[in-house]
């Protein structure tokens, strides 16, 4: 029985979740304790419950201290199982890091399995929709797995709402090596709409293209027709010739349009000037696929809190290396053996 501190590292909810996902790989019972203990509001929230209950389903789990607000958890996998698996969240927390939590078991298990997902699907601090298949799955795709996802409605937050389905083809992860990003080939800003003025959309767009040089036709505005309640994204696209990145800013109550959109193209701008492959955030998943694959490197901007916190996380479950090389100021190597 491995014993985790979930006070560590970042102290939020990614180390549970990652914990959760080599478990059911590896078969590895674990405890934690301090579980968010870095948070405002430290325990097990909803979104941190379903992840729990979805993985105890697909490793067939026995769990003690599953239940909100759980500052302490036991999680002992005994088989893993393939299949349909239906998760709702039920509040607006994030289905795609419930999703996250499940997916690298069921890359390697036995037969095809299809999720449905419902909660979040455009949340702050949680991959959206957006960046999980246009950046992370085709990752994934080229490592062996097949992976599709299609979205059937947005979910934002207060009113979640959301719900889409995973159909997931297991195969043997394989090293993935990506050091080169290559040319740009496409760039797409799009500002979704559900509940809001179109103004905010216009704006959003005005900003993110006059900081990055985006013509007219690279700028679009997605308004939702209906939805359980108001939300705004602006999501980036950018694609070049050896991957895609997503970089994301959603609108909240009192904070400008322009500071949103700003705060998005200043993002990619770092991304873009340190000539990177991996941005931040894809750099945490594909770290965890290259450990499953027991190998790989990609380049990638100075390692965050969260990167730290999985490569600290791995130690407790695989038997995988990670070397970190500062090849300049902004840029690192990650190797993973």
């Amino acid at each position: 029985m491995i014993r985790i501190d979930g006070s560590k590292g970042e102290g939020g909810g990614q180390v549970l979740r990652t914990s959760l996902a080599l478990s059911l790989v590896t078969g590895t019972p674990f405890q934690m304790v301090n579980i968010r203990a870095g948070r405002s509001k430290p325990g097990l929230l909803r979104q941190h419950l379903t992840a729990v209950k979805a993985a105890a389903a697909v490793g067939d789990a026995d769990l003690e201290g599953a239940e909100l607000h759980s500052k302490e958890l036991t999680f002992r996998p005994r088989s893993l199982k393939s299949g349909d698996y239906h998760f709702a969240v039920g509040t607006a927390g994030s289905a795609t890091l419930v999703l996250q939590t499940v997916l690298p078991a069921l890359l390697g298990a036995s037969g095809t399995s299809t999720l449905v997902l419902e909660g979040g699907t455009h949340n702050p601090a949680a991959p959206p929709f957006d960046f999980l298949t246009k950046a992370y799955l085709p990752l994934v795709r080229r490592m062996g797995p097949g992976v599709e996802a299609t979205l059937e409605k947005h979910g934002f937050f207060p009113a979640g709402g959301g719900k889409f389905e995973v159909m997931v083809q297991p195969a043997p992860l394989k090293p993935l090596h990506l050091m080169e990003r290559g040319n740009v080939v496409r760039r797409q800003a799009t500002a979704v709409i559900a509940q809001v003025p179109y103004d905010v959309a216009k704006r959003e767009l005005e900003t993110v293209g006059r900081k990055l040089g985006l013509l007219e036709d690279e700028r679009r505005v997605e308004e939702l027709k209906s939805s359980a309640g108001p939300g705004n994204v602006v999501c980036l696209e950018v694609e070049s010739e050896h991957v895609t990145e997503v970089f994301t800013g959603f609108g909240e109550r009192g904070v400008r349009a322009e500071d949103i959109a700003g705060s998005v193209a200043e993002e990619a701008q770092v991304y873009l000037e340190a000539g990177v492959p991996v941005g931040h955030h894809l750099c945490d998943q594909l770290m965890l696929l290259l450990a499953l694959a027991r190998g790989g490197s990609f380049r990638t901007l100075p390692l965050d809190g969260h990167a730290q916190t999985q490569i600290e996380t791995f130690a407790h479950f695989l038997d995988v290396k990670v070397s970190v090389e500062e090849v300049s100021p902004q840029v690192r190597e990650i190797a993973v053996q």
